[in-house]
């Protein structure tokens, strides 16, 4: 056997049979640090595939040579490439025919999962008669094609449905959410989770005694019979619904129907894969591969390595500072906050329960987090902190007497970092004998949910504060996108006009529900006047009133009296909307009319200071704004961000409407000279 043509080796797969007769096939793609399922390492797989339906071992077991994890996923690359239906449907057929022939093996087959396994990478364990997982905390197994505006198209519907309960089937493809070992397990995906060590001993033991095959259980044979299935179909529509329209993001439904009309049948397969090559055509999967890109752009402009830090000293324990200081405890860090007395801390500590509370499993995980989270009124942290990040309320003395007294006390390697939202770090820094050091951490709310920060910088900033700054945020789960120093960076300076639009139409005597609804038609992932109150409306005036001189707007005057009269938004129960247990009251007889006209009013603001903040130079390139736009307000991800959105639709079109809007409603639809570079 030790002579076999399947011990035979190609660039990408090694395989070798051990004294028990069991074949490993070890993926070790050539040239890369991750496995990902090209068409070359497919074809490799298909040629051994064959091989070993001739020769058949004991038992075939398939493992990943990289430390990093198993199989990414598809070759997304190759997707960008299809130019029609007819090619794409031929690329995922391959995929379903080499996955077919795993399946259709005579001997035991066994997936030996260890770190991450995405998309193709679980389609491939599926097919699987086994499948063993680590235990260790990066296992991670997920089928996130939806994300990409896809699903599942090498046969992961028709074998996760027939396997896994429904509900958990379709959900974990709904939302592309990645599981742990043992979260796979509990639902049936995983058949054992084994400790690393004992990874080899698990998977020798079922290749000889080749326990009876995991099978769907009872409760999902029920829901899969039609009737109900369609009623289980309709109700997860409905879910998709609230976050996700048909017209934007069609993979989610088009999953569902493929479920629904062909669960059982012969022809699911092929279905599943028709399904995916018409998907594959639109814009938004185009669009939302381009955001994967982006974001992968963003992990990579830093490399956590060079800096490894491990207390975080807080100044300020407000909702930013409060939150941002609780993330960091969240994510494994020592962090002292600091406020001017303790009674201001207790608020931040409550968040910072709730955080842990939704965030980690178990009691004693909490409780370590707790524990990380050090209450700090005199400011001890300072001297031993490998981070300090300044989040007081933005008051230019207020930030300078605070650097003037920690400064001294400061390790000489410390960062030092500010939240500031809207002020030029060339003003803060004044107050420094060494104002190089100062760098922008610029996080948005919700901190837990929002996945940018801003690295802000000055022309004196050393590229080695910058890229501690960057490093920081990637290791605690951030993506960090460098900008210039400028009145309200890049997303305040592009949200803020937005914002400011809506408010103005608001004055002008349009319903704030058709506001709201013109913008979430467009794909916004919320209307700009419940953003308003979301972040709170005397923080928008202070960031408004901060760019109004630097952009030329003016501030409405209905945001100055409702600020007056402390009507501030969510946080006080009313502002634009009334608030009842924290969710706005609309009016659903509101007039719903001029909704074009509403749209283009917002969207123009929006992608005209784009265009101007790509003409500063706030960021390096068109990629990085549309990335800080995406990651930094929630624009629309399926239209691959506002200047992308911008050539799509035609520059020149979008310019010619502006100047009819600026014949209309002023000077502020002007489109900017940016837009030649776009």
């Amino acid at each position: 056997m030790a002579n076999s043509l399947l011990t035979k080796n190609t660039s990408h797969w090694r395989s070798d049979i051990d004294q028990q007769g069991i074949l490993w096939l070890i993926l070790d793609q050539k040239d890369a640090s991750t496995n990902v399922l090209s068409a070359e390492v497919l074809q490799q797989l298909d040629s051994i595939l064959d091989k070993i339906h001739r020769e058949l071992p004991l038992a075939v077991v398939f493992k990943s040579a990289k430390s990093s994890g198993f199989i990414a996923g598809a070759d997304i690359n190759e997707f960008l490439q299809v130019t029609n239906q007819q090619e794409a449907l031929i690329l995922i057929r391959r995929g379903q025919g080499v996955f077919n022939k795993i399946e259709a093996l005579s001997c035991p087959t066994i997936a030996l999962i260890d770190g991450f396994c995405m998309g193709g990478g679980t389609e491939l364990v599926l097919a699987c008669d086994y499948r063993i997982a680590s235990d260790n905390p990066s296992t991670r197994i997920g089928l996130p094609e939806v994300k990409l505006g896809i699903h599942p198209g090498f046969g992961g519907v028709v074998r996760l449905t027939r396997l896994v309960n429904p509900f958990q089937a379709l959900e974990m493809m709904l939302s592309g959410r990645a599981l742990s070992a043992r979260d796979a397990k509990k639902i049936g995906l995983v058949d054992y989770v084994q400790p690393e060590r004992q990874l080899t001993r698990a998977v020798t033991h079922i290749a000889l005694t080749t326990p009876p095959k995991r099978k769907l259980p009872w409760t999902g044979t029920l829901l899969s019979l039609p009737l109900i299935r369609s009623l289980v179909t309709f109700i997860m529509k409905k879910q998709v619904a609230k976050k996700a329209s048909i017209e934007h993001y069609p993979a989610p439904y088009a999953l569902l129907d493929v479920w629904n009309k062909y669960y059982g049948s012969p022809s699911m397969m092929e279905q599943e894969a028709k399904s995916v090559a018409s998907l594959v055509q639109g814009e938004t999967v185009r669009n939302l591969i381009r955001v994967f890109f982006l974001q992968s752009r963003l992990k990579g402009l830093a490399d956590k390595h060079t800096f490894q830090p491990r207390h975080v000293h807080v100044i300020g324990a407000g909702i930013m500072g409060g939150d941002i200081a609780a993330w960091c405890a969240l994510k494994g860090f020592r962090v002292t906050l600091q406020e001017r007395e303790a009674k201001y801390l207790s608020n931040a500590f409550a968040r910072a329960h709730q955080l842990f509370a939704r965030k980690l499993k178990t009691q004693h995980e909490r409780n370590q987090a707790i524990d990380r989270l050090i209450p700090d009124c005199d400011g001890n942290g300072v001297a031993h902190a490998d981070v300090i990040i300044e989040a007081i309320f933005e008051n230019i003395e207020a930030k300078h007497a605070i650097y003037k007294d920690i400064e001294p006390r400061m390790r000489k390697d410390a960062v030092l970092a500010t939240n500031t939202s809207s002020i030029p770090l060339e003003t803060l820094a004044a107050a420094l004998q060494q104002p190089e050091r100062l760098v922008g951490l610029h996080f948005f709310n919700p901190v837990a949910m929002m996945p940018l920060v801003e690295i802000v910088k000055k022309d004196d900033t050393p590229a080695s504060v910058v890229n501690q700054a960057s490093a920081f945020s990637l290791h605690i789960g951030k993506l960090p996108l460098p900008v210039k120093s400028s009145p309200g960076f890049l997303v305040n300076r592009i949200l803020v006009p937005y914002l400011i639009e809506a408010v103005t139409l608001h004055e002008e005597g349009i319903a704030i529900e058709a506001i709201d609804k013109a913008a979430i038609d467009f794909g916004m992932p919320m209307g700009p006047v419940e953003l308003a109150d979301a972040v709170g409306l005397d923080i928008c005036l202070s960031v408004a009133t901060n760019l109004s001189s630097f952009s030329g707007f003016q501030v409405p005057e209905i945001l100055k009296k409702m600020v007056a009269a402390k009507t501030l938004g969510k946080k006080t129960g009313s502002g634009f909307y009334q608030y009842k247990k924290g969710h706005p009251i609309k009016d659903h007889d509101a007039n719903m009319g001029l909704q074009q006209e509403i749209q283009n009013r917002l969207i123009y603001r929006l992608l005209n200071e784009s265009a101007a903040c790509l003409r500063e130079g706030i960021v390096d390139d068109l990629d990085l704004l549309d990335a800080g736009v995406i990651f930094g307000t929630g624009f629309a991800p399926f239209r691959g961000g506002p200047l992308n959105y911008g050539k799509d639709s035609g520059v020149n079109s979008i310019q010619q409407n502006m100047k009819i809007y600026q014949q209309r409603f002023g000077d502020r639809f002007e489109p900017d000279e940016g837009w030649t570079s776009v």
